[in-house]
């Protein structure tokens, strides 16, 4: 059976998609910063591995302990809401180095091995303020337009070697920890001259029409990996596919 690798596979988008691959058959490499197997099924099929996609060390350990990859799911993330001006450099750079960079360099890490084989997938979860303009969301947003742009040109460049390069792009998901993975919160980041601005748009969070459901991401991410009509973008959620449609015009 193939193996799939997902990144930050200890909760919510990560954790289900873990569970529906292990549901369809496949051997899962479920990797977290500190491995935690209590909320995995348990399975012959499932493997759990320490990873911190921002240490170059733990990378090359976990890639090496998995052995042979055929699909890569890059979801691991690290959120941020607030006010631009009022968000410490120190933290955007901390926001990069897991969206971004980690990202990456987990694509650095499986490229060769899949180069080689000429087959396989991989998957990198972003986000649907790539979709449409949101407010109090600039630094996060920018970390994963990078990955957009990214993906885009990857999947030309590894299409020569038979190897696929997906997006999935869920929509806001109120059970899910936005601002997970950070040392720093919500109201530090939101001046007093903000406060008429940021009100209302909390307010419309907490409340929100759509939302996304960690199965619905799941779901994506497989549809994504199996589909090889060359399709870049698949939202996930009702609101993603929504901002999708509308963008197509």
């Amino acid at each position: 059976m193939p193996t799939i690798l997902i990144t930050g596979a200890s909760s919510g988008y990560g954790l289900e998609t873990a569970r529906h691959f292990l549901a369809k058959g496949w051997n899962v490499v479920a990797t977290m910063r500190k491995p935690d197997t209590a909320a995995l099924p348990r399975s012959e099929m499932l493997r759990v591995l320490p990873l911190d996609v921002t240490r170059p060390e733990s990378i090359a350990a976990a890639v090496a302990a998995a052995g042979p990859i055929d699909a890569l799911v890059n979801n691991a993330g690290v959120g941020v809401v607030g006010a631009f001006e009022a968000t410490p450099m120190a933290h955007i750079r901390k926001v990069f180095d897991t969206n971004t960079f980690g990202v990456m360099a987990m694509c650095q890490a499986v490229i060769p091995q899949m180069r080689e084989r000429r087959s396989g997938v991989i998957v990198n979860v972003t986000s649907s303020v790539t979709l449409a303009a949101m407010p109090l969301a600039a630094a996060y947003t920018a970390s994963k337009q990078a990955i957009e742009g990214f993906s885009g040109s990857l999947a030309l460049e590894l299409g020569h070697f038979g190897v696929r390069v997906k997006l999935v792009e869920p929509g806001y998901g109120p059970t899910t920890r936005f601002a997970q993975n950070t040392d720093i919160r919500v109201e530090d980041l939101i001046p007093a001259a903000y406060a008429d601005f940021a009100g209302p748009i909390f307010e419309s969070f907490a409340k929100p029409a759509m939302t996304t459901r960690e199965i619905d991401v799941a779901e994506a991410v497989w549809a994504a990996l199996h589909d090889r009509s060359g399709r870049l973008h698949f939202p996930a959620g009702q609101d993603a596919v929504a901002l999708y449609r509308a963008r197509l015009g």
